[in-house]
């Protein structure tokens, strides 16, 4: 598989990434260390994780236990060398630390939390999980409102947090820095102060981004790509959307979907199983079928045909569905099929 490095910085990567949110609830610990060591088997060293996993639902008693199951796999003689490990502090957010915002202080204590869970001396990428301002992400562009933002307070605080990140850096502690959920100008404002300040640039940013959900390709990539900043794609697959398990109004037992719903949530899998979104998704399966490929490996293969760096995160409840994806791992697109898509994403520019 190949090796790609994160922005600027010296932290080179597999250019898939093994995510884990599920890893403690919806994949027991066991199954959890297989899908490690299968993804290893096919080249995959880029393991995502974070401080609130695991998720679907978000349970205080549970954050921090998807860390501490890596932990339990990087303890093993000799695998923490095997793999570059990247995780995240939580934006505001009520299950962790009473919904109170990250600092440069609570970030220096948050990170120390992340590594005694992790059992390692080092994270490779320590990201931003969400904006202390707010965020757009997860269906909140169609009401996004930033106009309570104070620009100097913005810039305040993120000196202030760059300056725990880079304490941090000096000590050894995390190599590059990153982000989540966050916007274009939020982006280039995180790279202005870190030059400003001598703190460590963003090297990458974790954003949803699929077929079905586009919002990263023009302002947010031009950003990324002219400060050179890698694109960590979320949900590559729409939330198993993609798939195509859910047609016709399936619910497949032990789905994200159904999970969500049984634990009173809506079961629309974060606002992404529209109509539209639906109707969205047929379209892609049928256009993948008619080219000869599985809807799997073509939603994956294209993302690695986009103008900008990007490495999507695969993540599978159980292991014959990570099976499934890595089987399609390697497979270019073909110039014909990735046109098709071009033109199907104009009948489809936003399905949810």
């Amino acid at each position: 598989m190949k090796r790609v490095t994160l922005g600027g910085s010296p932290v080179e990567v597999s250019e898939i990434c093994l995510g884990t949110m599920t890893f403690g609830n919806q994949t027991a610990e066991a199954e959890a260390h297989a899908q490690i060591d299968r993804a290893l088997d096919a080249g995959i060293t880029f393991i995502d994780t974070a401080e609130m996993y695991p998720v679907n639902p978000v349970r205080r008693e549970t954050i921090g236990l998807t860390e501490t199951l890596v932990g339990n796999w990087l303890a093993r003689a000799g695998n923490r060398d095997r793999v570059e490990i990247a995780t995240k502090i939580t934006g505001p957010s009520q299950m962790v630390r009473d919904g109170a915002p990250y600092d440069g202080a609570i970030v220096r204590a948050a990170i120390d939390g992340s590594l005694k869970r992790l059992q390692t001396d080092r994270i490779d990428l320590y990201q931003l999980h969400w904006p202390v301002r707010g965020s757009y992400a997860f269906r909140q562009n169609w009401n996004y409102d930033p106009s309570r933002q104070s620009r100097q307070q913005t810039l305040d605080h993120m000196a202030d947090v760059l300056d725990g990140l880079a304490d941090a850096q000096k000590a050894g502690k995390i190599r590059a820095v990153g982000l989540s959920n966050e916007s274009a100008w939020g982006l280039a404002r995180w790279c202005d102060v870190a030059e400003r300040t001598g703190a460590p640039r963003m090297a990458a940013i974790q954003n949803e981004y699929s077929l079905l959900y586009r919002l990263y390709d023009t302002d947010l990539a031009e950003v990324a790509v002219n400060e050179d900043v890698t694109l960590l794609s979320y949900s590559p697959l729409a939330a198993g959307l993609l798939t195509g398990k859910y047609a016709d109004d399936a619910m497949p037992e032990g789905s994200r979907a159904a999970v969500d719903k049984t634990t009173g949530g809506p079961g629309n899998l974060g606002g992404r199983k529209t109509p539209a979104g639906l109707a969205a998704t047929e379209a892609y399966g049928r256009l993948a079928a008619e080219h000869g490929w599985d809807r799997v490996h073509m939603a994956i293969a294209w993302q690695q045909t986009r103008p900008f760096k990007v490495i999507p995160i695969i993540g599978a409840t159980r292991l014959d569905q990570l099976d499934h994806l890595i089987a399609g791992l390697g497979k270019a697109l073909p110039d014909d099929l990735r046109r098709a898509i071009d033109r199907l994403h104009k009948q489809y520019p936003l399905p949810y």
